[in-house]
């Protein structure tokens, strides 16, 4: 029998024991790629923004970085990302099975924690889809994956599309009673 050794991706300490450190870590990995999820979420939207026929903002690094803080400063949220963000980096399967979606999974509920509620986390979701289609990244199965989360999440929450701009027209005022 043949024991296959996987390689670390990254510097962080490979197992999933997740303390507050581990997750300062994780949001300090996730800030620092930028130079990658920030051109897949501005690709992201010009590809939505032409199927719906809308312009749609770009994003700056600095909007990224303010938002992964956000994201990061509320705790409950944050150590789910932090475990959803290990387990892309480190999963893999050998050959890369085509029948392997346990990586597709992990994305989608990745990029939904990150965007937030209903129906943001349902959009971030399906936003995952798209981005996953414009990326490949070398590294474990799991990697494309984890930039395609991070983008079509951050990309949901992010301010730059119409529809969500001012007050929605659905809202119910309350009567005092």
């Amino acid at each position: 029998m043949t024991t296959h050794k996987h390689k670390p991706t990254h510097d962080l300490a490979p197992d999933m024991h997740l303390t507050p450190d581990r997750v300062t870590a994780e949001h300090d990995w996730v800030r620092r790629r930028a130079d990658i999820i920030v051109p897949l979420i501005n690709d992201t939207r010009d590809r939505l923004g032409r199927a719906f026929e809308t312009d749609v903002d770009a994003v700056r690094e600095a909007d990224y970085h303010n938002e992964v803080d956000r994201v990061f400063a509320a705790g409950d949220r944050a150590v789910n990302i932090a475990g959803y963000v290990g387990l892309l980096r480190e999963l893999d399967v050998d050959g890369d099975y085509p029948g392997f979606v346990v990586d597709e999974v992990l994305g989608r509920e990745l990029a939904a924690a990150i965007a937030g509620g209903q129906p943001l986390s349902l959009l971030a979701q399906a936003t995952f889809h798209v981005a996953d289609g414009l990326t490949h990244s070398d590294g474990a199965a799991g990697a494309d994956d984890l930039d395609a989360a991070l983008a079509a999440g951050f990309q949901t929450r992010l301010p730059g599309w119409e529809w969500r701009d001012g007050e929605s027209p659905f809202a119910v005022e309350r009567t005092p009673e």
